[in-house]
């Protein structure tokens, strides 16, 4: 009989590439990892694995089960959570994979509303950037996820479901007193010469800042690199740098500007589940909360923000 947890292993290493990368996720050694990847070869009576140098790759027959085996996990998830939810109430544990700048005006609501309504479901919230969610969804390290389908770097199958959330200006973020800052809306071209604060190379911010400037006919000069949105800001307000965000990241509290660009460009925010577990009732419960978010602030026209900052 296949063992689950051996099988989950397989399954992450189809997706993460190394024994080493699978050892971190499960904190183990890898050690580990390669010895029960061994007895799950005993047990299948079958080749998984073999070696390349000092690497090893899955065989046609890994790479069969290992995907198999993905759907064979949703399915013992989805009936363990049938099983303990015979009167469709949600419980268990759901993990929400969601990105900063969204945790605090939708995941974090959604999971006060959560704990009255559903007290047996516990709610996991994971800081998930939109280059990172989508591989930890279909490994099975989250179950929910916030992201957006404007990012090129994952491609959205079969298996997945996509529902629609909302729409997010990405904005100029200017400090106060910048020469930029009374006009209402900002070419990116005027920028050239300005010194920028980006997101971690790769991420999505930062491939689309850089992406857009260099449209506008400039390599943008880089000051720092944070994944951190509040440290950003920071660099920002003090007046060292300038920046592009989504909206929903710049939160009143901040002493910065933003002003929409003249060819405005948008994000759309969706919630994505894997298909097969759409049935459970605990996953359900964390949409619903998700998608009955009365208003995300931030997703507010660009020129009712600029209004509120000139008074």
């Amino acid at each position: 009989m296949l063992n689950s947890w051996r099988l989950r292993m397989l399954s992450l290493l189809d997706t993460l590439g190394t024994v080493r990368a699978v050892a971190e996720s499960l904190h183990l050694s890898a050690s580990t990892v390669s010895q029960q990847l061994a007895v799950l070869e005993v047990e299948t009576r079958c080749t998984l694995l073999e070696r390349t140098g000092r690497r090893v790759r899955l065989t046609p027959a890994g790479l069969l089960l290992a995907r198999r085996g993905r759907e064979i996990l949703d399915q013992m998830a989805e009936a363990e959570s049938e099983l303990r939810a015979l009167h469709d109430e949600p419980i268990g544990t759901v993990r929400l994979g969601v990105f900063q700048s969204a945790v605090y005006p939708l995941a974090v609501p959604a999971a006060t509303r959560l704990a009255a309504t559903h007290p047996h479901l516990r709610l996991e919230l994971i800081e998930s950037e939109p280059h990172e969610s989508g591989p930890a969804l279909r490994a099975g390290e989250a179950d929910v996820i916030v992201t957006t389908t404007d990012y090129s770097g994952l491609a959205w199958g079969a298996d997945l479901e996509i529902i629609p959330l909302g729409i997010d200006t990405i904005v100029l973020v200017l400090p106060r007193g910048h020469p930029l800052a009374p006009r209402t809306t900002v070419h990116l071209a005027a920028c050239a010469q300005e010194t920028w604060a980006l997101d971690r190379p790769r991420s999505y911010m930062a491939d689309l800042t850089t992406r857009l400037c260099r449209e506008s006919g400039f390599e943008p000069r880089v000051a720092c690199r944070f994944s951190n949105t509040l440290m950003l800001l920071r660099h920002v307000e003090s007046c060292r740098s300038i920046a592009l965000l989504p909206a929903l990241a710049v939160t009143p509290d901040h002493d910065v500007v933003t002003r929409e660009l003249s060819t405005p460009v948008h994000r759309n925010i969706t919630i994505v589940v894997r298909r097969g577990a759409t049935q459970r009732a605990a996953v359900n419960a964390v949409v619903a909360a998700l998608r009955d978010h009365p208003v995300i602030p931030a997703l507010a026209a660009p020129s009712e923000r600029i209004g509120r900052e000139q008074h």
